[in-house]
This record gives structure tokens, C-alpha cells and sequence, in this order.
């Protein structure tokens, strides 16, 4: 018999698979943007960041509201970014991690890049 242990860690709260990512393309942001609905996360709404597609321990937690940076690792002008996209984005963000926008093509034909505001 096979034993599989549960990990608290946030690492196994959101696992990539779950999570959409955002091409700079479409953010407007110098990172790749991963978005994901709440599935059985305890916390509030929450966006990673990365500099690659992968997904990987070098990800940037960032909360949503109020906007965060939990690794404390930012520039404070790639936060600055980063908060005004979330803050043209939060309502549709929220929604989406509600399961109130259930699919993912339909949350990403919402967003507005950066560039666009």
C-alpha cells in the first residue's frame, strides 16, 4: 500500500497545473503572469510572477488585495507595474478566482494589458 502525505506548503496550495499563465504579450508586464480560481487555497486572491514559463521556487507572490509582494523581492518599480495592472484587472481577478468567471479563456478575454490603459 502506497501512503501519500498532505503538504501544507503553499507550493502544493497552488500547483502549476491548476494555474494559467499570462504572456507579457498580454499583460503588458516584464513577467509571466499566473493567474488560478481559489480551488481549496485558505488565503485571498493572490497572482505569481515569474521571468520564465515555467513554473519553478523563483516565483513572486503577489496579493491582490491590497496589492503585495509576499517575497519582498520587487524592484519598486516592477511592484509599481505590476499594481497598476491589478488594479485594471482586480475585478476580473476576483472573479475569476471566485469561480464567477468560470473559464480561463473567458477571464483572459477580460484582462487589459498595461500598455492599453
Amino acid at each position: 500500500m502506497v501512503s501519500v502525505d498532505f503538504h501544507p506548503d503553499p507550493i502544493f496550495e497552488e500547483a502549476p497545473f491548476e494555474m494559467a499563465n499570462l504572456r507579457p504579450e498580454k499583460t503588458g508586464l516584464p513577467f509571466v503572469v499566473w493567474i488560478s480560481q481559489r480551488g481549496s487555497a485558505q488565503h485571498d486572491v493572490r497572482i505569481k510572477l515569474s521571468r520564465t514559463p515555467q513554473a519553478g521556487p523563483d516565483w513572486i507572490t503577489v496579493t491582490v488585495r491590497p496589492v503585495q509582494d509576499l517575497s519582498g523581492t520587487l524592484r519598486r518599480r516592477d511592484l509599481d507595474m505590476v499594481r497598476a495592472w491589478i488594479d485594471l484587472n482586480r475585478d476580473s481577478l476576483v472573479a475569476y478566482w471566485n469561480g464567477e468567471i468560470a473559464y480561463t479563456e473567458d477571464v483572459m478575454a477580460r484582462l487589459v494589458p498595461l500598455e492599453k490603459a
